[in-house]
């Protein structure tokens, strides 16, 4: 029942923002929702919309408040992301690394192709430059929790390919650790085969989609 009511009056409350939130399009005078008007209704909503870390966020954020590192709230959540999203997008523009915007999440996709050479976890040579770049963003805009994923195709054994996705996953944490990313504020997880972008795989193409680490960056709210 506590629950429900708490849930209730963050709804209410966002609704209520919703009309102040939304921008018109000068061209079109369509109506929608801005990032940084969606930052103030889901830190209305005091978080239900958003997914959990790895390991929770109890241990991170004391961890994260230790390390002198304040919260973000209300509409400067979404404005905060949409700076880091701009210099993200901007840093790997053309090296095959996606950046998807989910809420005020963001999630940097890298094929393990321009990562890790065939069954191996140290990072090429050839894609250090790019994670350079977004190590020093990510230790830029500090405010927030960042989640390490490492996920495999089907090739092998359940156990290897557990295996070498925690490694890999491992091996980016390290990575961005020693050039000034917090470790405070990562977690990291092997997904294994478990967790496909394509099923079922038919082809070498389907294989290299599912073959990736993924960086998740959650804003640290207050």
């Amino acid at each position: 029942m506590k629950l429900a009511k708490t849930m209730t009056a963050a709804l209410l409350a966002g609704t209520l923002m919703t009309t102040a939130a939304c921008t018109t399009n000068p061209e079109t005078g369509n109506r929608r929702l801005s990032n940084t008007g969606l930052g103030a209704i889901l830190g209305a909503a005091g978080g239900y919309l958003l997914g959990d870390i790895v390991g929770g966020r109890n241990s991170r954020t004391e961890s994260i408040i230790g390390a002198g590192i304040g919260a973000l709230g209300g509409a400067a959540v979404g404005r905060y992301m949409d700076q880091q999203e701009a210099e993200l997008r901007r840093e790997t523009a053309g090296t095959g690394v996606d950046v998807i915007r989910q809420g005020d999440d963001l999630i940097l996709r890298m094929p393990s192709g321009i990562t890790f050479a065939y069954n191996r976890f140290d990072i090429q040579p050839q894609f250090q430059s790019t994670l350079n770049e977004v190590a020093q963003t990510l230790a830029q805009y500090d405010q927030s929790y960042i989640d390490i994923y490492g996920h495999t195709d089907t090739t092998g054994s359940d156990d290897y390919n557990q295996r070498l996705s925690e490694q890999r996953a491992n091996s980016v944490a390290d990575y961005l650790s020693a050039r000034g990313v917090a470790r405070a504020r990562m977690g990291t997880r092997g997904f294994g085969e478990t967790q496909p972008l394509v099923a079922p795989e038919q082809s070498e193409a389907d294989r290299a989609a599912n073959r990736r680490v993924e960086i998740k960056v959650v804003p640290f709210r207050g």
